[in-house]
């Protein structure tokens, strides 16, 4: 029978290889001697930050002309996935940017608001993504921030929480509403930067896991935004806001899959070098048979996860598959890390090792970009359709 010569679905082409070999590199290298401070500190180290940008990863598909690396969706993935394999608050960093602020621009963006802001995120500007409000986190149409039509501008007013790379941010996509009596169809997109008047931030949260991960309020009071700066189309914000998280979700699930995955990297080597009883922990069957379950789960987790990115870049429906991946790795993540910190035993509770940290880290798995019930309600939904 003529082979078909295509690659396996977990195996990567040279490019793909030597791409995901400098991000594991770079992230061991670069991130993980400040994992721990960053962690303590609440803060992303600037210096890094500088690195991530002078390796491209903050605009991995934005295309060369604009100034940024002209990769792949899958590329992004798997720059989430390595830095994921050492620090998952850096991961999302570079997730967020990538997944959903550049990813909704590359889509609905027009050549204005192209031309001026990729350059710019492509070297120095942080991008953050301002959906969720305090009465609308799951019920995202519940939002109350409006942007008022003031003739050559909108002017927008209102509170946002909860928002990622908020306090490393210059430039932030709005959702608000023009109209409340329309309902979501008044969901309108804006591209509002940091410096114009009125916009502040609020509270920084201190938060559980991906503490070096800024989550805080973002205050727009009467921000004048030019028209100029609408993404997509009046009216169109819930599409936008609807599609972009669905490509972000499979983000999260790149998250949270190199997350177990350096969880057990830690268990693996722990086990192997730690003795009890005059041998290794890594010769009694126990640990091998919890060794052995944790890699059988993220095996499958990366197939879900890079089926459902290489649909996407296929053009492919993709959206049943990425609430699938990010339901199954969030809870993969959480189920390795707990195991791995019970492999390191007493030590295992204690921060001088990884382990508590990864612990820490996965939980967010389940919670944001779309709650686990809410990947449950989207896959239901698309398999009784």
């Amino acid at each position: 029978m003529k082979q078909l010569g295509l690659l396996p679905l977990t195996v990567l082409n040279d490019e793909e290889t030597l791409f995901f070999s400098s991000v594991q590199d770079f992230a061991k290298k670069e991130i993980q001697p400040h994992v721990s401070h960053m962690d303590e500190t609440e803060t992303l180290n600037p210096k890094i930050i500088e690195k991530i940008f002078e390796m491209g990863l903050m605009a991995i598909e934005v295309p060369e002309k604009y100034g940024g690396s002209g990769g792949s969706f899958f590329q992004a993935i798997l720059a989430i996935q390595g830095i994921a394999q050492v620090d998952p608050s850096v991961s999302v960093f570079v997730d967020v940017q990538n997944t959903l602020v550049e990813n909704a621009l590359l889509k609905w963006g027009s050549e204005h608001i192209k031309s001026t802001y990729f350059p710019q995120m492509a070297k120095k500007k942080v991008g953050s993504y301002c959906l969720t409000e305090a009465h609308s986190g799951s019920d995202a149409f519940a939002l109350k921030t409006r942007a008022v039509d003031k003739g050559s501008h909108y002017e927008i007013s209102g509170k946002k929480i909860f928002i990622t790379n908020a306090k490393e941010a210059s430039l932030f996509l709005v959702f608000a509403n023009i109209n409340p009596d329309l309902g979501y169809k008044g969901i309108t997109a804006f591209f509002v930067e940091k410096e114009m008047e009125g916009v502040s931030l609020g509270r920084k949260e201190t938060k559980l896991g991906i503490r070096a991960s800024s989550t805080c309020e973002v205050i727009f009071e009467n921000v004048k935004v030019p028209k100029e700066n609408i993404v997509g189309e009046v009216g169109k914000g819930y599409k936008i806001s609807i599609e972009t998280l669905n490509e972000g979700r499979i983000g999260i699930a790149a998250q949270m899959l190199g997350l177990a995955e350096g969880a057990l990297a830690g268990a693996k080597m722990y086990a192997q070098q730690r003795e009890q009883f005059g041998k290794p922990l890594s010769s009694f069957q126990g640990i091998q048979f919890q060794l052995a379950e944790m890699a059988t789960r993220i095996e499958a987790a990366r197939l879900m996860v890079y089926n459902a990115a290489r649909l996407k870049d296929a053009g492919k429906s993709f959206v049943k598959e990425a609430a699938m991946a990010k339901h199954f790795t969030s809870s993969v993540a959480e189920f390795v890390s707990s195991l791995s910190l019970e492999i390191y035993g007493g030590y295992g509770f204690v921060k001088d090792f990884p382990a508590e940290k990864f612990y820490r880290d996965a939980k967010i798995g389940k919670i944001y970009e779309g709650t686990t019930n809410m990947q449950l309600q989207t896959i239901s939904k698309m398999i009784l359709d």
